[in-house]
């Protein structure tokens, strides 16, 4: 597993995310939004927004919110526009980083993502520099407790999942990108609570980050915070003795 899904679960835990409650609705709102614009409103008939919904869902966003998110996207009310867009860049000892924004001003974005870059010790890079080394796949979580490892490792292989891995509390579960919803489907139908249920990108190559941990993590972060940015991705790995002592800090 990435050094970064290993930090996300260890912010986790700390309740960093529970702080930032408002930042992240912001973000499944415009992921609703677009969703509901390219696939329409139905869920049903959306998987991208059927989605984006339990998610929110599972945020405790309120209903009302949800429904004016997906009539913003289908147009039956007026709202800002936003758009997708990647965009690519550096860290500490060359480690790629890739970057999903939602923006409705791309001109403040490429600004702010420059600066943030910048000034933490990366750099932004031309497009195509690094998403050539990720790949895209369905994830999701189900909680471990209580589950026997390789009978559950059976059973999702059996519902189609790619891989399964243990961290911890949780299954992570990976899926090709066409085989997400049907996937998830069929863990849901076996009776197994899923979570953070999303398409991600993983690195096909990783670079150790041990020497820079800090100040990578430090760069990530603080891309997450800016207010355009959904995602973002890195291909490196760090140590469980490294990740023990950044725990701690």
């Amino acid at each position: 597993m990435s050094g970064h899904n290993k930090w996300s679960s260890i912010k986790h835990k700390k309740g960093a995310a529970d702080a930032k409650r408002g930042q992240m609705f912001t973000r499944l709102v415009k992921e609703i939004i677009l969703a509901a614009k390219n696939g329409g409103g139905d869920p049903e008939m959306n998987p991208r927004l059927r989605t984006a919904v339990n998610t929110a869902k599972a945020a405790n966003m309120p209903r009302e919110n949800i429904e004016r998110a997906i009539k913003r996207g289908t147009g039956e009310i007026e709202g800002v526009a936003y758009e997708e867009i990647v965009y690519e860049g550096y860290g500490q000892n060359g480690i790629g980083i890739v970057v999903e924004v939602m923006t409705d001003n791309k001109n403040r974005t490429v600004a702010d993502l420059r600066h943030t870059f910048s000034k933490y010790g990366g750099n932004l890079a031309e497009g195509g520099a690094v998403a050539w080394n990720f790949e895209q796949k369905g994830f999701f979580n189900v909680p471990s407790t209580g589950l026997e490892e390789d009978d559950f490792m059976m059973q999702a292989l059996d519902a189609g999942a790619e891989d399964v891995e243990l961290n911890e509390d949780y299954f992570d579960i990976y899926t090709a990108p066409g085989d997400f919803h049907t996937v998830l489907g069929n863990v849901e139908k076996m009776g197994f609570p899923v979570e953070n249920a999303e398409l991600i990108r993983v690195p096909k190559t990783t670079i150790n980050a041990d020497s820079v941990a800090s100040k990578l993590f430090k760069l990530i972060e603080m891309l997450e915070e800016l207010d355009d940015v959904q995602k973002v991705y890195a291909n490196f790995e760090v140590s469980d003795e490294v990740m023990e002592s950044l725990s701690q800090e």
